[in-house]
């Protein structure tokens, strides 16, 4: 494991950054994919053009416009100059492609970091989701708990009230101040 944090080229946090939920899906953007791996962008896409067949949709697709434009207000970035079309994202699958058409070094070293922060992102959503099983479990015990407390109380009040409205009893067997 350490071997492989002295091999990081990017931090974890630029990378992670780098990362986003569209489709129900993690991706990554084309362009932030190549600057990662200092390739253009264009050259990026050329590479995937070249090897279209390694890229079903499950791995890459191209954002709809709407998808774009809501990126663009997320991220602030301005509407005006750099791309004039929808970027090619892709999933974690497609990210592992990516590292068979791209040869060099740091293409190499950074495809295993962002595999790694992949992995560790899943790893958080799991550890995630048993914890809110886990809470809903409390929750509905303590639920369970409150009603059943809902229940003594009214057992205890109809148990006081059947009392208070009984007339006195007549006290059977030895009675001391009668001698």
């Amino acid at each position: 494991m350490n071997n492989i944090n002295s091999d990081l080229i990017v931090p974890d946090e630029v990378v992670m950054n780098k990362i986003y939920y569209i489709r129900d899906q993690k991706v990554m953007l084309d362009e932030d994919l190549a600057e990662l791996y200092q390739v253009t962008t264009g050259n990026l896409n050329k590479a995937v053009a070249r090897n279209s067949k390694r890229f079903p949709e499950i791995f890459m697709f191209r954002l709809t416009d709407d998808e774009f434009k809501n990126l663009l207000f997320q991220n602030g970035r301005a509407s005006w100059g750099g791309r004039r079309q929808a970027p090619n994202v892709f999933t974690e699958q497609g990210v592992a492609m990516l590292s068979s058409i791209l040869k060099s070094d740091r293409a190499i070293k950074v495809n295993i970091q962002i595999m790694i922060i992949f992995t560790r992102l899943r790893e958080m959503l799991y550890d995630n989701t048993e914890l809110r099983l886990e809470i809903e479990q409390i929750k509905s015990k303590i639920e369970n708990q409150d009603k059943n407390m809902e229940i003594i109380f009214r057992y205890l009040d109809e148990l006081v009230d059947k009392r208070e409205s009984t007339q006195p009893r007549n006290r059977i067997g030895y009675k001391p101040d009668e001698w």
